[in-house]
């Protein structure tokens, strides 16, 4: 997932480097044609990868939906991080709301916010501006 300005700018200049790569595999004569459609569809697959990412990132930062969905509590801290984006708010925005240095919000995203506090996680909704709804699942079985 692309999480900021600098990582997009590179992201399209993969991109950019693999369909590059994708003509010049096209135009080279002589090649053995299993050997060919190999490299081929792992160029491919490599170019989808990072075009998805871009136009994703493109797509939150567009503000076409006003909604995020997470089916688990593993999925918040990218919801956090697509939030900051819709909202068109850099780490250095979110760090000042936050009374941070960007250097500490760039770690939080980098990993997740795995070394987050749950106080830390309500603060950075809250510097957001986001409004969060829970629900929780159980499975009456699992009860004695």
């Amino acid at each position: 997932m692309i999480k900021n300005e600098r990582q997009y700018r590179i992201t399209k200049a993969q991109a950019d480097k693999f369909a590059e790569a994708m003509n010049s595999l096209r135009s080279r004569p002589g090649c053995d044609p299993l050997l060919m459609e190999l490299e081929s569809n792992a160029i491919e697959s490599q170019l989808d990868e990072l075009r998805n990412q871009i136009v994703n990132y493109e797509r939150l930062q567009s503000g076409q939906s006003d909604v995020i969905v997470v089916d688990s509590f593993d999925e918040l801290p990218q919801a956090l991080v697509k939030a900051r984006i819709a909202l068109r708010l850099s780490q250095k925005d979110l760090a000042d709301r936050l009374g941070m240095k960007e250097q500490q919000i760039q770690r939080y995203e980098s990993t997740d916010y795995q070394s987050a506090s749950m106080s830390r996680l309500h603060d950075v909704v809250q510097a957001l501006g986001v409004s969060v709804r829970l629900e929780f699942k159980y499975a009456n079985d699992a009860c004695p």
